[in-house]
């Protein structure tokens, strides 16, 4: 008896017909005919009652579906686990992420991975900059997704590039300029802003810093915040405006309003960091799930 016998029965069954088995299957009719007959010259019993039009189970036929279920089932599980093994061994995944900038990226991404790969768990890590890029020269984490950060703070590390995100500016809905197209770098530059921490995220600044250079004004950062959810908190209770990522917009529902900016800045760029000449086998199937998914997205 081999697994495929208890495949073409399964098939058979569910389908109490065997024409359409056999075109679920890709095989002839015939074939899967013969190969059902001989499965049940194997066993020295009758497993389907067959008519012209259909077939149907004997009380001999339900018991051994139930089991030739959960053969094939077990068989697909081994092969699963096998697999995890040859690519990188069962466990943990850790992985770093910045939760706005991805939060169009990582999830399709993880559901790929889990997919192919389900013995190995991805566990995420909610950090920021310097956390991730710090955690991955230490070993504590496998991969990480966030911001392209400067040249200097990445030393010693491999990025790739994976998608971009427009910036936006983001308002509260009683804003003045709520219902505005489009709002000038001058404009903007004249309002007070709510930005995320220097010490925690010092590329957001160096960023803000090189879009603002060139204008007149000198935009204020009022207060700054450790995470987007208290940025958003903020520019929504009136705080200021912010100059934040569009796929932020994900995340906020109707709380704020992301206004473009003309001229338009450079894309953020979003990627993948990690250490070492090459990645683990699970950490590069991961990546390789989320070059697909940007692929896709563009």
């Amino acid at each position: 008896m081999e697994l495929r016998h208890l495949r073409y029965f399964v098939a058979v069954a569910e389908a109490e017909n065997v024409t359409r088995a056999a075109q679920r299957l890709h095989v002839s009719q015939p074939g899967l005919s013969r190969q059902v007959r001989d499965l049940e010259d194997e066993l020295g019993f009758a497993l389907l009652r067959r008519t012209a039009k259909a077939v149907s189970l004997t009380e001999a036929g339900r018991t051994f579906l139930v089991e030739a279920r959960a053969v094939l089932q077990r068989a697909d599980e081994a092969v699963k686990a096998a697999r995890a093994v040859a690519v990188g061994g069962c466990g943990e995944l850790h992985v770093g992420y910045a939760p706005s900038p991805t939060v169009r990226l990582l999830p399709p991404t993880l559901r790929a991975f889990q997919a192919a790969l389900p013995a190995v768990r991805v566990k995420l890590h909610d950090l920021n900059t310097e956390e991730m890029l710090d955690g991955l020269r230490r070993g504590r984490l496998q991969l990480a997704f966030l911001v392209k950060p400067t040249r200097a703070m990445l030393r010693g590390l491999h990025f790739e590039p994976l998608e971009r995100d427009v910036l936006r500016l983001a308002v509260p809905p009683v804003h003045p300029w709520a219902r505005l197209r489009s709002v000038s770098l001058e404009q903007a530059a004249a309002q007070p802003f709510v930005g995320l921490t220097r010490k925690d995220y010092p590329e957001y600044h160096k960023l803000f810093d090189d879009l603002f250079a060139r204008t007149k004004a000198r935009p204020r950062i009022v207060e700054e915040h450790e995470g987007a959810t208290s940025l958003i908190a903020a520019v929504e209770a009136g705080g200021g405006v912010a100059l934040v990522p569009r796929s932020l917009a994900c995340s906020t529902g109707g709380r704020l309003k992301f206004l473009p900016l003309s001229p338009a800045p450079a894309p953020l760029v979003i990627g993948a960091v990690w250490a070492g000449a090459a990645l683990a086998p699970a950490a590069e199937l991961l990546l390789k799930c989320a070059r697909t998914v940007a692929v896709q997205g563009n």
